[in-house]
């Protein structure tokens, strides 16, 4: 349906050579520091960077959102950022990039954010734009933009639970049946999520919308949408889709002060095992057991996750 890749490069390159917020911070991306933590069978890296802090430490409260002006609006965003149209949504150059080609994917009229009735855009984007994982976070679960509609994309290469899936699968639950058709549990030790796999797009989202709603079912989170982020991506003809249930918004190290403050709100792109840190003080004092705990803290627990395993089949 969409075929959006090489415009989407030829934006990129536009962008950069236009516009001067986006060519400076992607050319600072080459100087941003990493870390590296190996686990059980998988790896966790660590990257400093600053230009994150806004996104980092958005307030995401009701008050807060409607006391500033929407900054995915087309009306409000700065002059010298363009889009190319994507049906509903535009694909834009995000100018505070994690990753070399990072782009935002805001639906054009200004809905909030929830995936239920957009999920398939979600598996088209994915098919539009090959060699890359779009993602969504949900509202309190890594969304800098709540009230407004979108996506995020990113190079599938700079993810390292991409490299890893295949070696994760084996890991923890096994394979279930989710309506008749096969649903991976995976507990690496650290994450715990759902794989869903397929060629048919009209099955994935049955499949999606089944898991949302037994999510919704167990954990009613005031009525709005269950916390979850959702990665996609489509090779050799069929997609991937990775589910993660959470539990909370962000660790109790985020709101600490002092020497305990770790200023990391996980999102998609830290389930996908890069934590982005826009401190340089808690990049370099961030340990192993700092990430297994924020891990723990903010996916569900094992036994909310193991219940929603076994509602689901």
């Amino acid at each position: 349906m969409w075929r959006y890749l090489d415009k989407a490069k030829q934006l990129f390159t536009q962008q950069i050579e236009e516009w001067e917020l986006a060519r400076t911070n992607y050319k600072q991306l080459a100087g941003v520091k990493a870390r590296e933590f190996l686990f059980e069978g998988f790896k966790v890296k660590v990257q400093f960077n600053p230009g994150r802090i806004i996104s980092s430490s958005a307030k995401v409260d009701k008050k807060s959102i409607a006391g500033r002006a929407c900054f995915l609006c087309a009306k409000n965003r700065p002059k010298e950022q363009r889009g190319v149209e994507s049906g509903d949504y535009e694909i834009l150059v995000n100018p505070f990039p994690i990753f070399p080609g990072h782009f935002t994917i805001p639906r054009k009229k200004h809905l909030p954010q929830l995936i239920m009735p957009y999920f398939g855009d979600m598996l088209e984007l994915s098919r539009g734009i090959p060699g890359f994982t779009v993602f969504y976070n949900g509202p309190e679960c890594g969304a800098s933009a709540p009230d407004h509609f979108h996506f995020q994309a990113v190079g599938e290469e700079f993810m390292p639970i991409n490299n890893e899936i295949g070696v994760l699968k084996k890991r923890g639950g096994g394979s279930i049946l989710v309506l008749g058709q096969p649903c991976r549990v995976v507990d690496d030790g650290l994450r715990k999520f759902f794989v869903l796999e397929g060629s048919s797009k009209e099955m994935l989202k049955r499949q999606f919308a089944h898991i949302i709603n037994a999510m919704g079912k167990l954990h009613p989170n005031g009525g709005g949408e269950p916390m979850l982020n959702v990665l996609s991506n489509f090779n050799n003809d069929a997609w991937r889709v990775l589910i993660f249930p959470r539990g909370k918004h962000r660790p109790w190290q985020y709101f600490e002060e002092g020497g305990k403050n770790i200023l990391l709100s996980p999102a998609s792109v830290d389930m996908g095992g890069v934590l982005i840190t826009p401190l340089e003080k808690d990049f370099k004092k961030i340990s192993r057991e700092d990430i297994r705990d924020i891990f723990h803290q903010v996916l569900l627990p094992e036994d909310e996750f193991n219940a929603l395993t076994r509602f689901i089949q």
